[in-house]
């Protein structure tokens, strides 16, 4: 896992965009959409991957868009 991963959690009944490796979370929204939105932007600047966490903290969804070992074909 590096550092340009952006992981999407729940917080405090809010939503949160956290680097990977990172104490603290970048910013706080208040729905998950929003939160997604704006993990997905930082991952393609970056380079990395959005990991989806549900309201139990387990990952739910996952996108890359960096150097993806296994890209589809065709």
């Amino acid at each position: 896992m590096t550092a340009k991963n952006q992981h999407v959690v729940p917080r405090g009944g809010r939503w949160a965009v956290r680097k990977a490796g990172a104490e603290r979370v970048t910013r706080h929204f208040d729905t998950q959409h929003e939160a997604i939105k704006a993990a997905r932007g930082l991952a393609r600047n970056q380079g990395g991957e959005v990991f989806i966490h549900g309201r139990d903290g387990r990952i739910r969804e996952r996108d890359s868009y960096g150097n993806d070992p296994f890209p589809p074909r065709g």
